[in-house]
Formats: structure tokens, C-alpha cells, sequence
């Protein structure tokens, strides 16, 4: 009997050290970690400005300005842009959760009138070959150049000017819903940038 004891002791033991163990190893991991990660986020965010906002001198990443819409769960970021101290457009992070898998976060590029300059795709958990399409050319096309306040960013099955994916209509609804949060922001942050 005592020999099963031992053995049942010397069991919890093993597993209490290489529990231990495995904590401060994933600790450590998780420190040497955090600081590329938070570079690799911040260079995409850096690229994605380039892709999405009018030619620009000052730095839209230390001019950022969070606020909490009312639509949308999270913060949304807008970075402001300015040429030669004039305003020239405006990034504005769009998220929303109503995307067939969820979560859909794009960073929405409008020139100084409120035209959609370009879109970029951040974060999305779409189905791949349907909803993913959504980051391609002949979808983001359809947003290029047009002001939300006279183009319906709506589906067209829902009165709007915008072409579904096919087998998607439901991600290209929920890229519609994001991209009208971040024209709404624009709205209503527009006299802020012009100070």
C-alpha cells in the first residue's frame, strides 16, 4: 500500500514541476514576443496609411485619435493627414462583428471631401474562396472614388449600388456596415481636422 502512495506522491509531484516549468517557459516566450508583434501590427497599420490616404507629409500615426462610436463595441482609430499643414484626408478604422465568421476591421482611406480614396482589409475570419474576396481588387473597386453621402454603400439585394459576392452577402453587407461607421466618424470628426 505504501508503495502506491509513493507513487501516487511522486506522479503529483512530477506534474506540479512540469507545470511550473512550462509556465515560466511560456512567460518567457510571451516576453520576447510582445514587442515584434506590436512592430509587426503597427508596420501593417504604417502600409495600410500609405495605401489608403492622399499623398501626405505629416506622421497620421502620432496624430491618431481613438473614440468609441456608438455602433461599434471597440475604439475605432482615425488618423488624420495633412499635406504642407492642409488637410487632405482622413484613415478611419471600420470593425464590425456582423461578418459571416464575425469580426471584419478596415481601414477606410477619404480624401478631404469625404471620397473613399481606398480600402484596406486589417482583420477579417471569412470563409476562404467566398467571403475573402472581399480583400480583392474587383470588390474594392466598387467603393474607389465614391462619396457614402450620395453612393448607397448598400448591397444591391438591399436597395443599394454595391455588387454581392457570390455565395457572400453577407460579408459584403457586414464590409458595407463598416465601411458607413467609418464615414460616419468622418462626418462627424471632418471640423476637427481642418484646425
Amino acid at each position: 500500500m505504501s508503495k502506491k502512495k509513493d507513487t501516487f506522491f511522486n506522479m503529483v509531484i512530477s506534474l506540479v514541476v512540469i507545470t511550473i516549468i512550462s509556465g515560466f517557459a511560456l512567460g518567457y516566450i510571451n516576453d520576447l514576443t510582445v514587442g515584434p508583434i506590436a512592430e509587426a501590427k503597427l508596420e501593417r497599420k504604417v502600409n495600410a496609411l500609405k495605401l489608403v490616404l492622399p499623398e501626405f507629409d505629416n506622421n497620421p500615426v502620432a496624430d491618431v485619435q481613438k473614440i468609441k462610436p456608438e455602433k461599434a463595441k471597440d475604439s475605432i482609430e482615425i488618423f488624420p493627414a495633412y499635406l504642407k499643414k492642409e488637410f487632405v484626408g482622413a484613415a478611419i478604422i471600420g470593425i464590425t462583428d456582423k461578418g459571416f465568421s464575425g469580426l471584419i476591421k478596415i481601414m477606410v482611406g477619404f480624401n478631404s471631401n469625404g471620397e473613399i480614396q481606398n480600402i484596406v482589409v486589417l482583420e477579417q475570419k471569412e470563409t476562404p474562396g467566398l467571403g475573402t474576396k472581399i480583400k480583392g481588387k474587383k470588390f474594392l473597386k466598387q467603393f474607389r472614388n465614391k462619396n457614402p453621402s450620395t453612393f448607397n454603400i448598400k448591397v444591391t439585394k438591399d436597395g443599394g449600388e454595391v455588387d454581392a459576392l457570390t455565395g457572400a452577402t453577407i460579408t459584403s453587407r457586414a464590409f458595407g456596415d463598416a465601411v458607413q461607421i467609418a464615414y460616419d466618424e468622418f462626418v462627424k470628426n471632418n471640423k476637427g481636422f481642418n484646425n
